[in-house]
């Protein structure tokens, strides 16, 4: 797929979704959460993208959108669909969805849909949903125990590139390559040339290490899931309160997650721990091994009474011998036994092995010497010795554990797009129950309506009658103030945006022909002024030459200028949608002079008032086909008339005959 050659993208976006591992995919797939990880892509621009991506997919050119109010009736089937989503991966998943002419783009969203319609929106899922999010990659990982060395520039780029999380050190020979074993725990040679030498460390040969990212630096992976643990066990929480069938054994995955720490690092390992806590306290069980062998030979001094003869004094003396000597000649049992109790009680509070143990041997000295003190370079080798322990060990397991991960990878991230897509069905499902939707059946022509109920009114949806509606042709639409034509001009736009965006509808049953175009010119306030006008009967005069099949839906348009004059071109603008075929309603207090100046036969339904309780209209919001229905004031007039028989009343109503 060119991605230039989809509108909106341009060159820096195209260089930006280049740089995912499957852009192409997620394009075909409208997979939002991949493409925002594309650098400087955000959520509500992918979701831009992938609508863009879908319309390039179905070669669909054509803006089905034709009006302001029309983009404002997608904008709220968007709102209740997406006020349904838990997740912001599906909200804005659900907001690739548009209106489309096309039957290809219909179609595959109606299979969405159809699978959306069998799920069980069970509160148990929707707040498992809550924790779901789509998995990130971590760009922090940097490892410091262990290097790449090579002799060759090339493969020092190439390493570079590869594993950005370990240093790559240029060496030339094998004592450069011996030096470097000698300052990190373990050092890769990725060049044959340095197999078989005997090098000192924690040196290994491996010119396919490249190759094995995993094995070479297993952070990787137990950085990625340590990251995404939580997403991870929200996924494995949706799926079994949904109760679906999964490729991974939640059970074993949640073992496995275990293992890792919230940094990556291996969770309680024994030894592991051993070695760390060593190394931690180590400073401060040497302080207090000096101090335990410092008291004790304290004690026995204070304890002994020496006598040094006059030759034996002029002898230490001529030798140059000081303290140190003394204490060899009379104390020399109780500083062994001072050293024996002190490296016990080093070697204890470290927690040392028999090998561990030896290199501690050196740490405070074993001749005898007064006061105590450590040797400082016994004891960084005690520090190096466990350091690299514990950093072997740790990244065996890392291995391990990291190779198992990343096996499982694949199925994990499947896990966990399975639920973000689970959310899109249920918020489906949840606006379907929620709006007592069915799916629209498409026919060669017209619009039928059974049982419409708008969500787009400001009343409980339950408190919403429903309404019946035929439409073929141009027809106008009569009826008092209030009385809901312009609601079921709403709901005539909803019910076609949704069915070809490929969703239910809020009706008992819907039948309509696939239209090319919605054009909806909601009602204007206040008469327009001269150039407003003009530009509307400009709009008015594309519209009746527009040769694409769309639905028309018009709300009174006499408002825009004079009465008498908006009849006649009411009249004008019906002919000539009635002459192209066209499908349309035009709502109107005007019906009547409309139909006087139209040199066509245009059809009027009208939604009749049933009369006037407590100064509140009693309206049938289904309209009755063929029918001018009464005005308002019509209404008041017959009551009145009917209250009071006066000559005045009876000659208002004889105006409305």
């Amino acid at each position: 797929m060119e991605l230039e050659a989809i509108p909106g993208i341009g060159q820096k976006t195209a260089d930006s979704l280049a740089s995912l591992e499957n852009a192409e995919q997620a394009l075909r797939d409208g997979d939002v959460a991949t493409l925002a990880t594309a650098p400087g892509v955000s959520t509500a621009r992918a979701a831009r993208i992938a609508r863009a991506a879908i319309r390039h997919r179905h070669d669909d050119v054509e803006e089905f959108l034709l009006t302001d109010r029309a983009r404002e009736i997608h904008d709220v089937a968007l709102e209740l669909l997406t006020d349904r989503a838990v997740t912001e991966y599906a909200a804005r998943r659900l907001e690739t969805l548009y209106p489309s002419a096309r039957q290809s783009r219909i179609d595959e969203v109606r299979e969405l849909t159809e699978r959306a319609m069998d799920r069980d929106p069970d509160p148990a899922v929707i707040d498992a949903l809550a924790d779901v999010a789509p998995l990130r990659e971590p760009t922090d990982v940097e490892v410091r125990d262990r290097c790449l060395a090579t002799a060759d520039a090339e493969q020092y780029a190439k390493a570079r590139e590869a594993i950005p999380e370990l240093s790559v050190e240029h060496v030339d020979d094998a004592r450069e390559l011996a030096e470097l074993g000698r300052g990190y725990s373990s050092v890769i040679a990725l060049d044959e040339t340095f197999a078989g030498l005997d090098l000192d460390g924690e040196i290994r040969v491996d010119p396919h290490a490249l190759d094995n990212p995993v094995d070479v630096v297993p952070e990787r992976s137990l950085s990625f899931f340590a990251a995404n643990r939580e997403r991870i066990l929200a996924a494995i929480a949706v799926h079994r309160a949904a109760g679906t069938d999964t490729e991974v054994d939640l059970n074993t995955l949640e073992q496995v997650l275990e293992r890792i720490d919230e940094d990556g690092s291996i969770a309680d390992d024994v030894e592991v721990n051993r070695l760390g806590a060593a190394v931690a306290t180590l400073d401060s069980a040497v302080s207090e091994a000096e101090r335990l062998a410092n008291d004790r030979l304290r004690a026995a001094i204070r304890e002994r009474d020496v006598t040094i003869e006059g030759t034996d004094l002029l002898s230490l003396v001529e030798r140059g011998a000081g303290v140190d000597s003394l204490l060899e000649r009379e104390l020399a049992d109780d500083y062994s036994a001072a050293m024996a109790v002190a490296r016990e009680e080093l070697v204890g509070a470290l927690d040392l092995d028999e090998d561990e143990a030896s290199v501690a041997e050196g740490i405070l000295p074993g001749d005898p010497t007064y006061p105590v003190e450590r040797d400082a370079d016994a004891v960084q080798s005690l520090r190096d010795t466990l350091t690299r322990k514990r950093d072997r060990r740790a990244t065996r397991l890392k291995r391990e554990v990291a190779q198992d991960l990343a096996d499982r990878r694949p199925v994990v991230e499947g896990l966990v797009m399975d639920a973000l897509d689970l959310d899109v069905e249920l918020a489906i499902a949840r606006f379907v129950d929620d709006f007592d939707c069915t799916m629209p059946e498409f026919v060669e022509a017209d619009v039928t309506l059974e049982g419409g109920r708008s969500p787009m009114l400001d009343v409980g949806f339950d408190a919403v009658e429903p309404v019946d509606y035929h439409l073929d042709g141009v027809r106008l639409l009569s009826g008092v103030n209030s009385g809901g034509k312009t609601s079921l001009l709403d709901l005539l736009a909803l019910i076609v945006v949704l069915a070809q965006m490929g969703l239910p509808v809020p009706a008992a049953k819907a039948a309509l022909t696939r239209f090319d175009g919605l054009y909806y010119h909601a009602k204007t306030q206040g008469t327009l002024d001269a150039g407003a006008f003009e530009h509307t009967l400009r709009e008015f005069a594309d519209l009746a030459d527009d040769g694409r099949d769309g639905l028309v839906l018009v709300d009174e348009l006499e408002s825009i200028t004079e009465p008498g004059a908006s009849a006649l071109i009411i009249a004008g603008v019906l002919e000539a949608l009635q002459a192209r075929g066209a499908t349309g309603v035009f709502v109107s207090h005007l019906a009547g002079e409309i139909r006087e100046a139209a040199e066509i036969d245009v059809p009027v339904d009208g939604i009749e008032a049933l009369g006037l309780e407590g100064g509140e209209l009693n309206v049938d919001r289904t309209p009755k086909p063929n029918h001018l229905a009464r005005s308002t004031p019509q209404l008041i007039v017959e009551k009145l008339a009917e209250a009071d028989d006066r000559e005045f009343y009876r000659r208002l109503l004889e105006k409305f005959d």
